[in-house]
């Protein structure tokens, strides 16, 4: 499963000014007293968190165990109520229904095919309030197809040390691969260990995630860049969606 291994790495390694910015998109569209809003793939819960620091009444949702209970330790450090379950954004059905729905760090892209795109929209959708906002992000085809080929990132500090490498797709439009590798010293016998995982990524074009909304019974109305601060353009690396359920 993607992060079961190395959740505390990918927790520790992350870059935390993302999650501001993704808390200033969230605070500037939706209003603390509004209602309950949902974080969907929360992962490690620094987005959860720093929200019901604002004010919201948020819970969490993720398919890794080992992401939910670094979520919980980091709410519990915090001093803040963050409910958390554990579940597949392809079934929601034991969820109840909220006002505010989020999903940011790509996650979507994470899924199998865009199929399955469409399926977790609607899975939004039927747990959204008639009214609500569904905000999310996904990485587009310039981001895959010409920034992420060759890319190449090395981080080493006193007790381990991590490889990123991702690799195009030739078969596969908008997708990539991402070779990530862990060397983590043991203190029991000072050795390392090493830790590999592969994700896969793949994201679709504009018009085919406007149909997936509308499949979905949901209503597009901004695709932004830069956290909602620019407008999109052939040079975007991230799409921003802001999205209402209207029945």
């Amino acid at each position: 499963m993607i992060y079961q291994s190395f959740a505390q790495l990918y927790d520790d390694l992350f870059d935390p000014a993302m999650y501001t910015q993704w808390l200033d998109f969230v605070a500037s569209r939706i209003d603390p007293t509004s209602g309950e809003l949902l974080d969907l793939a929360c992962g490690s819960g620094r987005l959860g968190v720093q929200l019901a620091q604002k004010g919201y009444q948020v819970s969490g949702l993720d398919l890794s165990e080992e992401m939910l209970a670094l979520a919980a330790k980091h709410a519990q450090e915090a001093d803040v109520t963050f409910p958390l379950m554990a579940g597949d954004m392809l079934d929601l059905s034991a969820i109840g229904q909220y006002q505010t729905v989020t999903c940011f760090a790509d996650s979507f892209c994470y899924l199998p095919d865009l199929d399955a795109v469409t399926q977790a929209f609607t899975q939004v959708h039927d747990h959204l309030n008639v009214g609500g906002k569904f905000l999310f992000d996904v990485i587009t085809p310039h981001q895959t197809d010409d920034v992420y080929p060759g890319y190449m990132y090395n981080y080493v500090d006193d007790h381990r040390a991590f490889i990123w490498t991702s690799y195009g797709i030739e078969d596969e439009a908008h997708a990539v691969d991402h070779d990530l590798t862990f060397f983590i010293q043991d203190v029991a016998d000072d050795a390392y260990r090493k830790v590999t995982e592969l994700h896969h990524e793949r994201t679709y074009l504009l018009p085919d995630y406007r149909k997936a909304l509308r499949l979905a019974g949901l209503t597009l109305n901004r695709v932004s860049a830069d956290f909602g601060h620019a407008e999109v353009d052939d040079q975007t690396t991230r799409w921003f969606f802001e999205v209402t359920r209207e029945a």
